[in-house]
């Protein structure tokens, strides 16, 4: 046996003390974190510094395209509920992206809420509908209890630490029967600017550092909404590529748009040697060219859309197992089985 500065040994002089290693292999479960502990990965008050920056620029309206386009299609899925929602929450609210397509005919009373105080006072409402505002930390939020019908949040989680905690007080604020439907970015989302940033720094620095915020992934949203206590999910997801002339223009639209790099280990600049590699690196690796011949790098914003049922015993629950009378063996032959089945359905009647 050899040790580790180099001197071989005798086996039969080596004696193993093996009630020292039980304990040192035992001894691994005190670095297990307790559970529901949270992971602080992202720096608010950061966040908030960018969200205010961003608020106070003159052309705001600018970098509004991509929080506009999912706030529609957010406000799109409120309209398939066919019901009015007597009291609403929108969480993270930003400049409106949601609250001004919400119709007094879908929602009587509308709650602003979000971190930025400026964001909260550009956002933008529709007539008839009763709005009232409140600065509300996303991740630090509470109303009473059982008071709210919907909760609507759109591109504002991403950027929660205590996303399961989040889930547990939107569940907890709602009535029974309550639903909550919301947007936030998905795992692939600037995968395209993730992968040139990494290369450029391996390349010129030797390493990498966190540039883009981690995503949640679809898998883990359904688990997480479920142990918060809702039913009925619905997740779907979807993509919006954007062209820009070069990786210049999107990081410029990012910190427009006040979605720049919050994480806690950021690193606070680029080197302007690694940033040009970047750039070199994204055109060459997915530059793409319109029908006119102009060139551009396009960006992928990956959005998850989630909605949630509180439960209630007006709901509809699925059958006990094994009360089926179709086998999932036997879908390839649905149409024959439906056609067997009004077949007895006739010779019902007739009798």
């Amino acid at each position: 046996m050899c040790t580790m500065l180099g001197r071989c040994l005798p086996l039969h002089s080596v004696t193993f003390n093996s009630r020292s290693i039980r304990n040192i292999n035992s001894s691994a479960i005190n670095f297990a974190l307790p559970p529901d502990s949270v992971m602080y990965i992202f720096d608010r008050n950061a966040k908030l510094l960018h969200r205010e920056r961003a608020a106070h620029a003159a052309d705001i309206k600018l970098y509004d395209y991509i929080k506009d386009e999912v706030g529609y299609r957010l406000a799109d899925r409120v309209f398939d509920i066919k019901k009015t929602f007597k009291k609403a929450l929108n969480l993270g609210c930003g400049r409106g992206h949601v609250s001004r397509h919400i119709l007094a005919e879908h929602v009587e009373e509308l709650i602003l809420a979000d971190m930025s105080p400026t964001f909260l006072n550009q956002a933008e409402t529709t007539e008839g509908v009763k709005v009232s505002r409140m600065v509300m930390n996303e991740e630090d939020f509470s109303l009473e209890p059982d008071s709210l019908d919907l909760v609507i949040s759109s591109l504002s989680l991403h950027w929660v630490n205590d996303l399961p905690g989040c889930f547990r007080s939107i569940n907890k604020s709602l009535k029974n029967d309550g639903v909550f439907i919301g947007a936030l970015f998905g795992a692939e989302t600037l995968y395209e600017l993730r992968s040139s940033l990494q290369l450029a720094e391996l390349e010129r620095d030797g390493g990498i550092s966190a540039h883009i915020s981690p995503f949640a992934d679809i898998r883990d949203i359904g688990s997480l909404l479920t142990r918060a206590n809702f039913t009925m999910l619905t997740i779907d997801t979807d993509e919006i590529v954007i062209g820009y002339p070069s990786i210049f223009e999107v990081m410029w639209d990012l910190k427009g748009m006040a979605e720049n790099n919050a994480t806690r280990n950021r690193k606070l600049r680029l080197n302007k040697d690694t940033i040009l590699a970047a750039a070199a690196i994204y055109k060459e690796l997915y530059g793409k060219v319109k029908e006119d011949g102009t060139p551009y790098v396009p960006a992928t914003f990956h959005i998850i859309y989630l909605l949630g049922w509180k439960p209630d015993p007006s709901q509809p629950k699925p059958l006990d197992r094994g009360t089926g009378k179709i086998s999932l063996r036997d879908l390839h032959k649905l149409d024959e089985i439906i056609k067997e089945a009004k077949k007895v359905k006739v010779d019902d009647e007739d009798k």
